[in-house]
Order: structure tokens, then C-alpha cells, then sequence
């Protein structure tokens, strides 16, 4: 078993794991929907598209945060640590969840890049940008979700934890995310996005 079907292997496991004796039944649906078809995805796209080891690491990490958020709901995450640290009273657990959806821009590059579709730069920028629609869309899928429940589903989804300025917040948050990724691509010495 090579790398990439390792992290396959044990986020399918951490899944299940995660999976049992949920907070909310229907918030876990709604949450872990975009998830697995970002898996499946992945999954089903590795015999005609390999990404590098860094990609699906980009990938996974942010699948399995958003996992753990999905088990609990975001504002009830065992994170009260943090919180006290930092003098927040703010859960930022699903803060640091839209920054780390930023890290998608690796491998957003990379397919660009490697289907010669775009240069380096314009690939990097095609992936923040897409990165940027795709926040503003699932925020939108957020709302219309939390409409359509009326009850604490809805709310819970929603996770703003009484910020009126949340979904803007988020949505800065996975730009930041993208913006630091982009950084390191532009940047770094990353074989598979030359």
C-alpha cells in the first residue's frame, strides 16, 4: 500500500469512526455530503489522475478537520482549550476548518498545470479565485439550508454562533487559506507544479 492509498484507507476508517453517535443526525448529513463527493472524486478519477502525495495531503486534512466538525456540529467542537488561550468565546473551530479549504488551491494548480491548461501563475490564480466562488456558494447552500429547516438543524448547520458577519467571515477565511497556499505554489519547490 503506497502513500496516497494509505490516507485513502484511514480517512475512510476515521469516517466511519466519526460517523457514530453524532451531535445532530441531520447536521452530519448536510455536512458530510460535500465530503464524500470530494472522495469519490478523488477516488474515482486516480486511474486517468494522480495527484501528488502534497495535493491529496491538502485534500485530506481539510476532509478529516470538517469530519471532526461534522460529528459534533462546528460550534460544539471540544475546543474550549484553544478558546481559553486565545480569550476567544467565539468556537473558531470551523474558522480554521474555511482556512484550511484554502489548501484545495494545491491541487487545483496542479491538474491546471499538469493538463498544460495554464501556466504557473495563472493556474495558481484560477485556483484562489475558484476557491473564492466555491466559498460563496456553499455559504449561499448554507442559508437556503438553514431557511428551509426553520429548526436548530438549520442553525446548527448554519454555525454562525450569533455573528451576523459570519458568512463573510468564512468566506475571507477560506481566501486567506487559498491566498497562503498560493504562496507556498508560487513559491515553493513543489515537483508537480512546475
Amino acid at each position: 500500500m503506497n502513500a496516497v492509498q494509505l490516507l485513502f484507507a484511514a480517512y475512510a476508517l476515521f469516517f466511519v469512526v466519526m460517523g457514530w453517535q453524532v451531535a445532530d443526525r441531520a447536521v452530519w448529513y448536510a455536512e458530510v455530503t460535500p465530503l464524500l463527493l470530494v472522495y469519490f472524486a478523488l477516488l474515482a478519477t486516480q486511474k486517468w489522475f494522480r495527484f501528488s502525495l502534497l495535493s491529496y495531503a491538502a485534500v485530506f486534512l481539510p476532509l478529516a478537520w470538517h469530519t471532526v466538525g461534522a460529528h459534533y456540529t462546528f460550534a460544539l467542537v471540544p475546543f474550549s482549550g484553544v478558546m481559553d488561550l486565545l480569550g476567544l468565546e467565539r468556537n473558531p473551530y470551523d474558522r480554521i476548518g474555511h482556512f484550511m479549504v484554502g489548501f484545495f488551491v494545491l491541487p487545483i494548480s496542479e491538474f491546471v498545470i499538469r493538463r498544460q491548461l495554464a501556466g504557473k501563475a495563472l493556474a495558481v490564480m484560477f485556483a484562489v479565485f475558484a476557491i473564492g466562488t466555491v466559498a460563496a456558494v456553499y455559504e449561499i447552500i448554507e442559508w437556503i439550508y438553514a431557511v428551509a429547516d426553520g429548526g436548530e438543524s438549520g442553525i446548527s448547520f448554519l454555525g454562525a454562533q450569533g455573528d451576523i458577519w459570519d458568512a463573510q467571515k468564512d468566506m475571507l477565511a477560506d481566501l486567506l487559506g487559498a491566498l497562503c497556499a498560493a504562496g507556498s505554489a508560487l513559491k515553493g519547490d513543489h515537483a508537480d507544479l512546475k
